[in-house]
């Protein structure tokens, strides 16, 4: 288990300080990898140096996207963050439970905007969903606070030395970009077919579609049998 197999993004954050903040909680617990997804300001600028304060190497070494697939594509498993329960079936993953997670492939700990946090469209992607434990009558977080909880959580699962059993059957892991991939061909099969209507309902019908895939932990060899039925489906006339 690796600590630069987890990485933590950063998804449309607002303020400068609070992204120094987490640059700083990062270093803190021997973690490197920090992505940001469309930031708000000006980045990097002074004030997230400083409040870096020791970490302006993980500010400098920060990777900036413009689209969250494009942070996520080469990861095999995306946690995201939120404050609240949705009223959709998205992988619920208890804290005490984050222990079970396979940190030797590449993770994605995902954290929302200060102000509103991740949107449903963005929890689609994940395989889990992760919701501190809190005060129920003031549940929301500081962004830097929430990352710096789960980086004290993950690096002391990482400095557990866990004897795990090792099956001799090894799968090939697939990356956020691949299952995108297969993802939008089911969803271009489907528009052929006029599966995803009515139009207004098309959005939160793919958004749907999305989650059941990403919260399944899919092999290579799974999807191509899927791609296979899909593909053979398309094919067949039907009389």
């Amino acid at each position: 288990m690796s600590y630069s197999n987890v990485h933590f993004v950063l998804f449309k954050p607002q303020l400068a300080e609070n992204i120094g903040a987490c640059a700083r909680a990062l270093k803190n617990f021997n973690f490197s990898k920090l992505k940001i997804v469309s930031p708000k300001i000006s980045f990097p600028n002074e004030k997230v140096f400083a409040t870096s304060v020791g970490a302006k190497d993980i500010i400098n070494s920060s990777k900036v996207y413009n689209n969250f697939e494009d942070a996520i594509k080469n990861i095999n498993c995306v946690i995201a963050t939120s404050s609240r329960i949705r009223k959709k079936n998205f992988k619920h993953l208890p804290l005490s439970e984050l222990r079970k997670i396979n940190f030797k492939q590449k993770i994605a700990i995902v954290f929302g905007p200060e102000a509103s946090g991740l949107t449903n469209n963005e929890l689609s992607y994940a395989n889990y969903v992760i919701k501190l434990p809190t005060n129920n009558k003031f549940q929301s977080l500081n962004l830097s606070h929430c990352v710096i909880l789960l980086c004290h959580e993950i690096f002391k699962i990482l400095n557990k030395k866990i004897k795990k059993f090792d099956s001799r059957y090894k799968n090939k892991e697939i990356n956020k970009e691949e299952l995108n991939k297969f993802v939008n061909f089911l969803v271009s099969s489907l528009d052929q077919i006029g599966f995803l209507q009515p139009d207004h309902k098309r959005k939160s019908m793919i958004e749907n579609i999305r989650t059941i895939f990403h919260k399944m932990d899919l092999s290579d060899k799974e999807m191509r049998i899927l791609l296979g039925i899909i593909g053979s489906l398309k094919n067949k006339k039907v009389d």
